[in-house]
């Protein structure tokens, strides 16, 4: 328990020196924090109890926040690949909890609209090389956030549309786009939000077999 409230706190600390190195202009600490940050989150994950697809989808995170760290093309594409690679991997994990809720189609209607009108806004101001990776990119982290809500609820569910949120930020960005004063740390903050959520929700959504068991066990003559 003390191993895994320690984690948590690096976590939260690093995230903390990551948000004001952004804010102070102090790319080296940025740097650092970050690269700390999903293997941190990974390792309490794992402390916590969580699956094999879940450690997986974060580390698949990290590397994709070390590519990201530089300005190259290669660099943005192979970063997109990993970030890619952790969608799936949710994806997969959140489709093991069983159905949809009743409101899915609902919801479905408004996360495709979300897609189609961020895509259709961007494609125009995007670099040619990149308009299908982001709109192919882009379909596949909606679905993610998508089944987040719908499989596993609203923790999740914010979790996804954070997630949602720093990525529209940084294809703004790419957009050339207006942007927001300090746009790095509100993809930061939105980003680890949006990661932390998502663990905590599927954690939470565990089932609790030992419960169950008792609970048959007391209702067997």
């Amino acid at each position: 328990m003390r191993a895994s409230r320690a984690l948590l706190a690096a976590f939260a600390l690093a995230l903390a020196v990551d948000l004001g190195c952004l804010a102070a202009g102090f790319r080296p600490g940025h740097v650092v924090a970050k690269v700390l940050l999903m293997p941190l989150l990974a390792a309490w994950t794992a402390r916590a109890g969580g699956s094999r697809l879940l450690v997986a989808a974060l580390l698949c995170g990290w590397g994709g926040d070390v590519l990201l760290l530089s300005d190259a093309d290669p660099a943005f594409m192979a970063g997109m690949a990993c970030f890619a690679a952790g969608h799936v991997c949710y994806l997969v994990l959140f489709r093991r909890h069983g159905p949809a809720h009743a409101r899915a189609r609902v919801l479905a209607v408004a996360y495709a609209a979300a897609l189609v009108t961020l895509v259709a806004l961007l494609w125009p101001d995007l670099p040619a090389g990149l308009r299908v990776p982001v709109a192919g990119y882009s379909t596949l982290l909606t679905a993610m956030a998508y089944t987040a809500v719908t499989r596993l609820g609203p923790v999740a569910g914010l979790g996804g549309a954070l997630f949602m949120l720093s990525d529209t930020l940084i294809a703004t960005g790419v957009a050339d786009w207006p942007q927001l004063p300090g746009p790095d740390f509100w993809i930061m903050l939105t980003y680890a939000a949006g990661q932390f959520l998502l663990v905590r929700g599927t954690l939470d959504a565990r089932p609790a077999p030992a419960t169950a068991y008792r609970e048959v066990r007391s209702t067997t003559p």
